[in-house]
């Protein structure tokens, strides 16, 4: 039956109509209703769906592109955004060579994956009980065949049945692509924290520097639809010939 916005502007927390479609249409999102790279109904299909206005569709729909949960195709209708697209898929690299126009190959190293019990750190980072397992991956990131990042990533082990090196070492997409098609998470928005540090034995012998060289260390949480954390991320990067770009607005 068609979903109507009458719970959400009954709430206590009312909030303008375009908003309300908004979260009808990511919970639509959440539930797979609408899969990843899929089209999504009509302005009007919608309107008749929710029993509002195409302008009020199209202003919910401006909001989710905004949020890059979707994607607007001039004339071909509007798509579930996915990180198999060329444009999205590295969003959350941040990492830029000094010379940008400079390019060169970009291959990924495993050297871990393995379940555990979650530490009590990660655990509450990604809102589990101390007795759930996670995912543990290193892997190191090279540029033009230099080492540059080395990346711990920490995932809820329940999300992730199935995960093992051997699937990530023959995957030859972007990592959050295979966590899309095959588990079936989308990473939404991530938070980040960035600080100096200096490169201990072990960060040093991976990245091939001199120990006490100066990295960029970038704790990420990434989301997914509903705020839930699915992932912490911990990587060192060797800034020697990049820097760490961002856009403020």
């Amino acid at each position: 039956m068609p979903t109507t916005p009458t719970a959400a502007a009954d709430s206590p927390a009312f909030s303008p109509l375009y908003q309300q479609i908004k979260t009808l249409m990511t919970q639509s999102l959440q539930r797979g209703e609408w899969r990843p790279g899929e089209a999504i109904p009509s302005e009007a299909e919608l309107a008749v769906r929710f029993k509002v206005s195409q302008g009020t569709v199209r202003k919910a729909i401006d909001e989710l592109a905004t949020d890059n949960l979707v994607v607007r195709r001039q004339g071909k209708g509007t798509f579930v955004a996915t990180h198999a697209e060329e444009r999205t898929q590295f969003r959350f690299l941040r990492l830029t060579p000094d010379d940008a126009a400079e390019t060169g190959s970009t291959r990924r190293r495993f050297i871990d994956c393995r379940r555990q019990r979650a530490p009590a750190d990660v655990a509450r980072a990604l809102a589990l009980r101390t007795s759930d397992n996670a995912i543990r991956i290193r892997r190191v990131l090279y540029f033009r065949d230099l080492p540059v990042v080395l990346d711990d990533i920490w995932l809820p082990a329940a999300l992730f049945k199935g995960l093992t090196a051997e699937r990530l070492g023959s995957y030859r997409g972007p990592m959050y692509r295979l966590f899309e098609s095959e588990f079936h998470v989308r990473m939404i928005r991530a938070e980040e924290k960035i600080r100096a540090v200096a490169a201990d034995d072990t960060a040093a012998g991976l990245l091939e520097l001199p120990p006490g060289t100066p990295l960029l260390s970038v704790e990420r949480r990434s989301y997914t639809y509903g705020d839930r954390p699915v992932e912490l991320r911990r990587g060192l990067y060797n800034t020697a010939a990049h820097y760490y770009r961002n856009e403020l607005s």
